[in-house]
């Protein structure tokens, strides 16, 4: 049987940046574009062009490498002409190759929110598909309100997606704008809509207040939908999204779905969920859910006792799925092997091949282990993993040490009588015989060491030239005067790659150091393996 396409399309940059407490800098949503890509979505949705000086920036030109680039902004105004509408106009020309227009399909929010009226709004929403189309845009209209909408006025409801589709919009997604539709409406409606509009052309973006946007999602699918919206770890306004990590391995595990439909996500891009959800809840600065579903420490993990025992003679008594097809490991006393196999899978991401008989392994799965209690966590920082494993392995350059270093902090009245704050730091080095010493003044302590680091490393100075601090997030892991600080640097080279390290410590300087220390010493060992392999061929 020809299994039929399902498209997945990722709003964490629209209505992820809603969500309370969250603002993405450029940096972050380029971060996470490299994030969604790994995984394997087919459409990541940008922001809105022109709406600050990010996304003006953002959309300068297109910025994914196999998912379609996608914009997001309004249908056009009441009382404008498509082509004297900023908003519009600034959505056909970015650098986005495909556009997501957004309109009401709730007549009372027509006449409420744009103060127009239903035919009035459905010119406007044909007139800005027919443009964009013309403009060589992949159009997608998200139906806001529709399933309220529905319930209010069916037929206007469903003639909005009509003439969507009738002017040349390649998806018309139903979206359950305030998150309160039940599952079995969401069937019965959705199965009413794909008698109007083929089911291929349809998506369906559920938001979760009442905590049912994957049922919901997984009821239009059933209904007809081919196109899922949803979110990284289910983030968005309010209550959140529908979760893009727990919904597409259901997707693909469940043979419920897996027999049917077909995704554009290979197993191995599944098994690096778990690893891609704790990186973004780290970009975050916050704590991974330990429950979440397929990726949560907690989703595999079984106390001693008669669950244990099971599990020990039969894994499907008590896991749905195996672990390791979302990156994520077995947690019980009578087996360790989970924790091997996705030491594995990480160390391949390096180029490291290790059999998994190898000592060496046991030593580094402890070695883990023992710092993650201690506060690490690698999952959000790859390239300290990769040093961590070439330590164990004893394969890691020695390029420099730090014998020594010192921040200090003044403020003072400068020559023309204001109050300043100067930073400076002084770093001892010893590349090899040669001891250097470093004095940098920077914006803050941590500016300042990295600057004066960097500053002179002998030999290895070249080496260096082109790599920049990123982005630096700070989370303090427990309170009270015992504190322990975890520090995430992000860091990036002229290839274009970014990496990230991590320091630990109670002292917030000296995690830093450590991280700013391991980045150096990965940019190190990357650009020697790339002068090896040069050399090679």
């Amino acid at each position: 049987m020809t299994k039929e396409r399902l498209y997945i399309f990722d709003t964490t940059l629209r209505d992820g940046a809603q969500t309370a407490g969250i603002e993405f800098s450029l940096e972050d949503k380029l971060s996470i574009i490299g994030l969604l890509e790994r995984i394997g979505v087919d459409y990541v949705e940008g922001g809105y062009p022109g709406a600050n000086p990010v996304d003006t920036e953002l959309f300068s030109k297109s910025r994914t490498k196999s998912a379609t680039f996608t914009a997001f902004g309004m249908t056009k105004r009441a009382g404008r002409s498509v082509e004297n509408d900023p908003g519009v106009q600034g959505l056909i020309n970015s650098a986005a190759p495909a556009t997501c227009f957004v309109a009401k399909a709730w007549d009372h929010q027509v006449e409420l929110a744009l103060s127009s009226t239903t035919d009035e709004h459905l010119q406007g929403l044909a007139e800005t598909v027919r443009i964009a189309v013309d403009n060589g845009k992949e159009v997608l209209i998200d139906l806001e309100h529709f399933f309220d909408g529905y319930k209010a006025n069916r037929d206007y409801a469903l003639r909005c997606a009509e003439v969507a589709l009738e002017a040349g919009a390649r998806w018309v997604v139903l979206c359950d704008t305030n998150g309160g539709t039940m599952p079995g409406e969401i069937s019965e409606i959705v199965s009413e809509v794909c008698s109007r509009v083929p089911g291929d052309h349809l998506g369906i973006h559920a938001h979760n207040d009442t905590g049912q946007a994957i049922a919901n999602s997984l009821a239009a699918v059933e209904a007809g939908v081919r196109q899922v919206q949803g979110t990284l770890n289910g983030i968005g306004e309010r209550c959140g999204n529908a979760d893009l990590i727990t919904l597409v391995p259901t997707l693909v595990l469940k043979s419920r779905y897996a027999d049917r439909f077909e995704l554009g996500i290979t197993s191995e891009q599944l098994a690096r969920f778990t690893q891609i959800s704790r990186a973004f809840d780290d970009r975050l600065n916050r704590a991974p859910a330990r429950q979440s579903p397929y990726v949560g420490a907690s989703a595999f993990a079984t106390k001693a006792g008669i669950h244990a025992s099971a599990l020990a003679k039969d894994f499907s008594t008590y896991e749905h799925v195996e672990p390791e097809s979302v990156g994520n490991v077995r947690s019980i006393m009578v087996s360790q092997q989970a924790g091997k196999s996705n030491l594995l899978t990480a160390l391949a991401r390096h180029g490291i091949a290790m059999d998994k008989n190898d000592p060496r392994l046991e030593r580094l799965l402890e070695t883990v282990k023992e710092r993650e209690s201690r506060g690490y966590s690698y999952d959000g920082a790859d390239a300290s993993f990769c040093l961590l494993a070439h330590e164990v392995m004893g394969t890691l350059p020695v390029y420099f040490d730090v014998e020594s270093y010192r921040a200090s902090v003044e403020r003072r009245h400068n020559a023309r009588g204001e109050l300043v704050t100067v930073t400076e730091a002084v770093v001892k080095i010893r590349v090899g015989e040669e001891l250097l010493m470093s004095v940098a003044e920077g914006n803050g302590p941590i500016n300042a060491l990295d600057t004066a680091m960097r500053k002179d490393l002998g030999k290895y100075s070249h080496q260096i030239e082109d790599l920049e601090l990123v982005d630096f997030k700070v989370r303090i892991l427990n309170g009270g005067t015992g504190a322990v600080t975890r520090v995430l640097v992000e860091s990036r080279d002229g290839t274009g790659e970014r990496w990230f390290t991590i320091g630990v410590s109670p002292n917030i300087i000296d995690a830093s150091f450590e991280a700013l220390y391991e980045s150096i010493s990965y940019k190190l060992l990357k650009t020697e393996a790339a002068q090896a392999t040069t050399a090679a061929e």
